[in-house]
């Protein structure tokens, strides 16, 4: 990767975690079906408690709350941006293209089209270098699939719990 792209990467990465979107918990719509999930990664101390409403298979809202480093934070961030009022088949898409990507050493992905689905999310193209911050890229996506198993099968008055992510 060219160092101009590593440098329009690390301003993605950075914007989102100044002004992160989705970033403050909102109370779940009434009667709506709604998902909650509180995942924490045990290296870093990154942690997150993220929820989500589904009406039938689309994500009506998705709202977090958490704390942690630049990579955690951003990564929540532009996940919001992707999957707020996608169907839930498509976010769950979405998550395996980006565990995908988190999975190439730093290469990026062969596929332009997975690439172009991605959107901002192929700036942490370079975290996938770093095996140790790939955990920290992955808090929210892995919140987001939990809580859509919650959110998909379940009434919204049911607990969340806390998840380690390994």
């Amino acid at each position: 990767m060219s160092n101009a792209m590593q440098e329009l990467y690390q301003q993605v990465i950075l914007d989102h975690y100044k002004a992160p979107h989705g970033k403050g918990l909102q109370d779940a719509a009434a009667g709506s079906a709604c998902g909650e999930s509180h995942q924490v990664n045990p290296t870093c101390g990154d942690e997150v408690t993220l929820r989500v409403e589904v009406d039938g298979q689309q994500i009506t809202g998705l709202s977090w709350d958490g704390q942690g480093c630049s990579i955690s934070q951003a990564s929540l961030s532009v996940m919001t941006e992707l999957t707020q009022g996608a169907s839930v088949a498509d976010a769950e898409r979405l998550g395996e293209v980006f565990r995908d990507l988190m999975n190439t050493r730093g290469k990026g992905l062969d596929d332009d089209d997975a690439e172009d689905l991605l959107g901002d999310a192929v700036a942490f193209t370079g975290v996938s270098q770093f095996p140790a911050r790939i955990k920290c890229a992955l808090l929210g996506w892995s919140a987001l699939r939990d809580a859509l198993v919650r959110g998909t099968s379940v009434t919204a008055s049911a607990p969340h719990t806390t998840q380690e992510i390994s």
